[in-house]
């Protein structure tokens, strides 16, 4: 079995280097005991690798609690996150050991959606909505695990304001080994200390790292060196945005902003927005202002003759200005001790996506009934038929009939939302005229089966005659007959 999963924390008390954190996740759900709390979620923040799933499962078996897991190798659309999660917290169901538990007597059952900050497109369609209600609307504890918070508040406002928000912090180097020396003892190896201190700084703070290393470098001996475990090599080491942003703005070495903006995962255009939109809330002094935003224009000269000539070599000096340059126009002790912002260009692209993408079907739901562009529907004729759909509500069925709108498409062409009282009008108008069409069909055959002719019975066949064969020896000819 694999060291990961056989020595798996199986109680709160049995994770390591981060006490706090488990210590608030234990009150959380002790407060279920009373009754469902004001918080109904948690969310579980931190960088892979460092327990949170684990802490989840832990926190399941010290509770007596079942468990519903779903991952981001399930299939997680709205529906399907309707039917598990949302179902799973309000009917009662069976425990793993087969036992019965009543919600209604305090029975509980652990909702785990882990990476809930990954949902991208088809794939997980309708997924942040449904996710939204669980939070607000769920009668079970629920637990949302993620690596990047802000990417999941960003799309859903609820994770942000009704839930309890737990951080996981990387344990430190001591705490890992101390770990590793336990699974070492247990599994019979010996390790010397340097190596055990190796194989913990190189996991940089990643336990399930750390023994999968130990692991694997155990596998075919009883003893592990020094000179073993300088072969392994060292964890990559990720630092997100806002790691990014206070290294620019909150610290005095230009080169640590440099070093930080190669470990975020990010292009210098997106680096370019946050900047931005940072720069006026961080800088109070009005020189230090002025300074910062003459280093980003400079950077936005060097991607914008990337963009024209195609030659990325100059994102490397782009990259110097917005995070270098931008540090060092700081020159008074002044800046700001308040949160850092999300570019709001992307929280509006982020709401607006919506919008343009029902504009899109639309447009080319039109463009194929039309025998035209896009293009030439979006800015010639669209315009126009929102017009006319919002006078005429005769036009409005034939339209919805014709080109086959949903109700979020009419809902977009109405500026009206699509449970509104004037989209369900059209969908009844709709369903009724079918019905009614149907009912006519339906009439219309029996009419016909009625007036037909009736078809005569079937006579039955008349059997052949058998002529009777004549005796032989009576009509044998003679001689006469020729």
């Amino acid at each position: 079995m694999d060291w990961t999963e056989k020595y798996r924390p199986q109680s709160l008390d049995e994770v390591i280097g981060n006490p706090a954190a488990v210590n608030t996740l234990r009150q959380w759900a002790e407060s279920w005991n009373n009754g469902i709390p004001a918080m109904r979620a948690v969310v579980l923040i931190g960088t892979p690798g460092i327990g949170k799933t684990t802490s989840a499962e832990a926190l399941a078996r010290d509770m007596g609690w079942s468990i519903i897991e779903m991952n981001a190798s399930d299939q997680r659309t709205g529906q399907a996150i309707e039917d598990v999660a949302i179902r799973g917290s309000r009917f009662n169901t069976f425990s793993d050991d087969g036992s019965y538990l009543d919600t209604g007597k305090g029975q509980r059952k652990l909702i785990v959606l882990d990476e809930a900050d990954n949902f991208f497109g088809n794939s997980d369609r309708g997924a942040i909505p449904v996710i939204t209600k669980l939070i607000k609307e769920t009668l079970q504890p629920v637990i949302l695990i993620v690596n990047d918070f802000y990417e999941l508040s960003r799309k859903c406002s609820a994770a942000k304001t009704n839930t309890v928000q737990i951080t996981f912090q990387r344990p430190k180097a001591m705490s890992v080994v101390k770990a590793l020396n336990r699974i070492a003892e247990k599994e019979g190896k010996t390790v010397d200390p340097d190596a055990m201190d190796i194989i913990a700084e190189k996991a940089n703070g990643d336990m399930r790292a750390a023994v999968r290393n130990l692991e694997a470098l155990c596998l075919g001996t009883d003893h592990v060196t020094a000179e073993m475990a300088e072969g392994i090599s060292a964890r990559d080491k990720r630092s997100d945005m806002y790691a990014l942003m206070s290294a620019i703005f909150r610290s005095q070495d230009a080169m640590k902003a440099r070093r930080v903006m190669m470990d975020v995962d990010a292009d210098p255009e997106e680096v370019s927005l946050w900047v931005d939109e940072n720069l006026p809330y961080e800088y109070l002094d009005t020189g230090d202002l002025v300074r910062g935003y003459e280093k980003l224009s400079r950077a936005d000269i060097y991607l914008g003759r990337v963009r024209n000539r195609q030659y990325y070599g100059l994102w490397s000096y782009a990259g110097d200005m917005m995070t270098a340059g931008v540090n060092t126009a700081r020159m008074s002790g002044r800046f700001s001790h308040d949160r850092l912002h999300f570019p709001s260009y992307l929280s509006k692209m982020s709401r607006s996506k919506a919008a343009r993408s029902l504009r899109k079907s639309i447009c080319l739901k039109l463009a194929i009934y039309l025998h035209t562009s896009t293009k030439r529907v979006d800015l010639d004729i669209l315009p126009y038929i929102k017009n006319l759909l919002a006078n005429d509500t005769e036009m409005r069925v034939i339209i919805t009939k014709e080109l086959e709108l949903e109700p979020e498409e009419l809902g977009f062409l109405l500026d009206k939302k699509p449970d509104s009282k004037d989209v369900k009008a059209v969908f009844a108008a709709i369903e009724e005229e079918t019905a009614q069409r149907m009912e006519s069909r339906k009439s219309s055959a029996k009419a016909e089966i009625k007036t037909a002719e009736p078809v005569p019975e079937p006579v039955e066949q008349m059997k052949p005659v058998k002529k009777p064969v004549a005796d032989k020896k009576k009509n044998q000819a003679s001689l006469f007959d020729f």
